[in-house]
């Protein structure tokens, strides 16, 4: 090992440029690489995300559509023949939102709504957050109870 092969480990060294602003002998001194006047040379500089300049950003240009609810209530819908389907599939006989989740049918804090497409036979409890009238009337028609969260 001689002093002219030593070099720093690999990866050690991030700044590849050398010294930056430290008299123009460094190469890049004066305005240290970074140009003549404008924002980008002077401290502080910090680009606004969507910012192009001074022209107008896109998101500015493009024009503005609809509204977004923020107190609307998502529900999965769920038809009376699929409570069919999961009676014969998991031989649930109640069903309710906690089981459902342990079935593995729903989310946690997924709200449910009853609709009425399709047939049922199995007289079956339910107790969820909604219901169509119709998806009422046939599940009492088979014999079933339905109540509302």
């Amino acid at each position: 090992m001689n002093l002219h092969s030593l070099t720093p480990a690999a990866g050690s060294v991030k700044n590849k440029k050398g010294r930056i602003g430290r008299g123009e002998g460094s190469g890049s001194g004066g305005t240290a690489g970074k140009g003549h006047k404008g924002a980008k040379a002077r401290t502080g500089y910090k680009s606004k995300r969507a910012f192009e300049g001074g022209q107008m950003p896109l998101q500015m240009r493009l024009p503005k559509r609809g509204f977004k609810n923020i107190n609307r209530v998502e529900y999965i819908a769920m038809n009376v023949a699929r409570l069919q389907e999961i009676f014969e599939n998991y031989g649930l006989k109640e069903i309710s939102n906690k089981s459902l989740y342990e079935a593995g049918i729903i989310q946690k804090n997924d709200l449910v709504k009853i609709l009425g497409n399709g047939e049922i036979s199995a007289a079956l409890n339910v107790q969820v957050a909604n219901f169509s009238a119709t998806a009422k009337t046939k599940i009492e028609a088979a014999g079933g109870s339905i109540t509302s969260n």
